[in-house]
């Protein structure tokens, strides 16, 4: 069956991956990665919603075991081209169909980024939650990244642009639909706080950090914001930037959190 994002698929890597915005972006969450996932041990890694298998490849890497999964056999068809390594795998599975038999292991860390976690409704991520524990090894962690509801550099764009009702677009408790490369998808978007409080009796809050709260969205790649030196200074910013206070204020927040 095809879905939105087997269209989106071809085109994904040149328009976000290896974009200057995309990779300053996906630095930051490597950044804070890096005192997450200790390379010292062996962990064993669930990726959701893995796209094109960009942050999987960067976990095998670093020597952990990886199953990375995705709705789209597309995402997954470019993705199981661009590597081929033993402790490395891509399967195709909606995050809406896991339960605790979905894998014949549990896993030490869960992973998804930029804003996967936006395309399930509260209760779908409600009940993945409570599907996680059961996933997880004791101690396990989950790491999120997600988009809020009051991007400042979204605001600010499209209020220049005098489309208001595009800069307001995230304050909603409803869906709505955005465009992904062409393609209509259905999406909500989230506050830290409405994560903690789907997650509190379960789980412990261990960090919540912004990112991009200077480095612009995505679909500002085509303007000089996304060239030195002004991308260079954004990343900057964002490196000094990090109370989980701003994190509601940037393009997407990053969500650690660790099973009880």
């Amino acid at each position: 069956m095809l879905n939105e994002f087997d269209i989106a698929s071809s085109n994904y890597d040149t328009a976000f991956t290896f974009s200057n915005i995309g990779k300053a972006q996906r630095s930051i969450v490597f950044k804070y990665l890096g005192s997450i996932i200790s390379t010292d041990e062996r962990l064993s890694i669930l990726e959701l919603n893995c796209g094109t298998g960009e942050d999987a490849i960067h976990f095998a890497k670093l020597g952990h075991n990886v199953l990375a999964t995705d709705i789209s056999e597309g995402m997954i068809k470019v993705a199981k081209a661009k590597a081929n390594s033993k402790n490395l795998i891509f399967k195709t599975q909606d995050i809406n169909s896991i339960n605790e038999n979905s894998f014949d292991k549990k896993f030490d860390f869960i992973f998804s980024n930029f804003g996967g976690f936006n395309c399930l409704s509260k209760t779908e991520i409600d009940l993945f939650f409570k599907t996680a524990t059961k996933l997880l090894n004791p101690k396990g962690k989950i790491v999120l990244v997600i988009m809020p509801k009051y991007c400042l550099w979204e605001q600010f764009y499209f209020s220049l642009k005098g489309n208001f009702k595009a800069a307001k677009r995230r304050k909603t408790d409803d869906s709505i639909i955005a465009n992904v490369e062409g393609v209509d998808v259905k999406t909500w978007y989230y506050n830290s706080e409405e994560i903690v409080s789907l997650t509190e009796t379960q789980y412990t809050i261990n960090t919540i950090k912004p990112i991009g709260i200077a480095i612009p969205p995505s679909y500002l790649e085509n303007s000089f914001l996304s060239k030195r030196p002004f991308l260079s200074i954004f990343k900057r910013i964002d490196t000094l930037i990090t109370g989980s206070f701003w994190a509601k204020y940037a393009d997407h927040f990053l969500i650690e959190l660790q099973k009880k």
